[in-house]
């Protein structure tokens, strides 16, 4: 299982993308059990703020685009979990 987080906009308005294979980790099982936690079909489409970010997450079957407002609670603990792995820490 992939999960892809991908965040554009800013003042740049570059793209970072961070990626995470689920099963190749150590701790596979808290992974699953976060993203299964999260409430992909709960979230509010808002329009979009000048040189604010904006995150894409991807864990098929689910896809949700996020203003950077709305990155809090457990979907800033997924954001941040990913971008940890592939920070190497």
């Amino acid at each position: 299982m992939k999960v892809s987080v991908s965040r554009s906009g800013g003042i740049a308005g570059i793209r970072v993308t961070w990626e995470v294979q689920v099963d190749e980790q150590p701790d596979a099982r808290s992974w699953r059990e976060l993203l299964d936690a999260l409430p992909w079909d709960e979230t509010e489409e808002s329009a979009p703020e000048p040189d604010r970010y904006v995150y894409r997450i991807r864990c098929a079957p689910h896809e949700v685009v996020l203003p950077e407002p709305q990155v809090a609670g457990p979907w800033k603990d997924l954001v941040d979990r990913v971008r940890a792995v592939n920070e190497g820490r």
